[in-house]
């Protein structure tokens, strides 16, 4: 089950070319589609399918018209509509692909799978791009086979840390004493901790005099169907307990990160990493990122082998703790926006028929 009236990131829009024979696919919410550059470097999405035969328009070619499907060689311009069939003066109302509303922001294409109707720019998430000049931040992507559900879940619960990165961001069991406050927004959830007093993570002891204890800041938006950007904060070991830290602050970063589902069972992964200029340090850009990248290819095994077995048993009992407060609390929401689009669509189409009818 897909939410179909939400923004989800097709990519990164540094990666989408202008030249000619630039055209990329993507799979979103389980709809097959194409992407390309017009000749003014618009990016353009629309289903990857010829309203003729069906025919993949991923392998026609980019004109200055549009696409031309290079079945039968029906030529599509950027919002759909067909311009041209040879063979045919006279071309059909109904000859059109479907286009989808594409936003390019924070270096990030968004498209909207929805109701174009509904399409609204402002619902977008808050992120840093990678051009931001304050932030000096590196991007990143990867294919997970797995349900997107079990990601949200994933980055929901930050105390999975402590054990599925116990060879990057691990190196201390503090996560499962953090208290986190969670808040419900109209389309996701913010959290936030502290991690007072605890040793270096495993990838940057080094960095460190031996025992150095420092003061952890974690500081999360997440945006449904699911965006994760995520305000990381570390100082030196200060002396209060509650509210912001009194010792030096050594490092102050964004993550950005966005799970595109293709499917039931697989999806797309972009996320960036980089820290403010202000605490740059010599090498400290590409080692985060490098970080981030085996952080997530340690999420990458587990969360694959976990769909395995979901997949086996999926009503398999299982035993929930006190860290599951927070992918409770996104998936119901998720799930009640589903549900609240369906039911939004129900009525609309049983309106429609009471029209027809009378």
């Amino acid at each position: 089950m897909f939410l179909k009236n939400a923004w989800y990131c097709a990519g990164w829009g540094k990666d989408l070319s202008m030249a000619r024979e630039e055209l990329q696919t993507r799979r979103i919410a389980g709809e097959a589609l194409l992407l390309y550059r017009d000749v003014d470097g618009k990016a353009v999405v629309l289903e990857d399918r010829c309203c003729h035969r069906q025919a993949a328009l991923s392998c026609g070619k980019r004109e200055q018209g549009g696409i031309r499907c290079m079945y039968h060689g029906w030529l599509f311009e950027s919002g759909g509509k067909c311009i041209e069939i040879p063979g045919m003066e006279i071309i059909p109302d109904r000859a059109r692909v479907r286009a989808f509303p594409v936003v390019e922001r924070d270096g990030w294409i968004w498209v909207w799978m929805g109701d174009a109707d509904k399409a609204d720019p402002d619902l977008i998430c808050f992120a840093v791009g990678p051009d931001d000049p304050d932030w000096l931040l590196n991007t990143g992507q990867m294919s997970i086979k797995s349900n997107y559900r079990l990601e949200i879940a994933n980055l929901a619960d930050l105390t999975h840390l402590a054990w599925t990165h116990d060879k990057t961001f691990g190196g201390t069991r503090a996560y499962a004493d953090a208290r986190i406050k969670y808040k419900l927004t109209k389309r996701g959830m913010n959290y936030e901790f502290w991690m007072r007093d605890a040793p270096a993570f495993n990838v940057f002891a080094h960095l460190f005099p031996e025992g150095m204890r420092f003061d952890f800041h974690f500081d999360v938006q997440m945006t449904l169907p699911c965006n994760f950007v995520m305000r990381f904060r570390s100082f030196t070991a200060g002396t209060v307990t509650e509210g912001e830290s009194d010792g030096e602050l050594l490092l102050d970063t964004y993550t950005c990160q966005a799970v595109t589902p293709r499917d039931e069972g697989s999806l797309d992964y972009y996320y960036s990493w980089g820290p403010h200029r202000d605490t740059q340090q010599p090498g400290i850009t590409q080692s985060l990122m490098a970080w981030a990248h085996e952080a997530f290819l340690e999420d990458k095994q587990m969360l694959e082998a976990q769909y395995l077995r979901v997949k086996e048993k999926p009503d398999h009992p299982v035993v929930d703790y006190i860290h599951d407060a927070g992918p409770g609390k996104l998936l119901w929401l998720l799930d009640k926006l589903i549900d609240d689009e369906r039911t939004e669509d129900a009525e609309a189409s049983s309106s429609r028929q009471g029209t027809a009818f009378v």
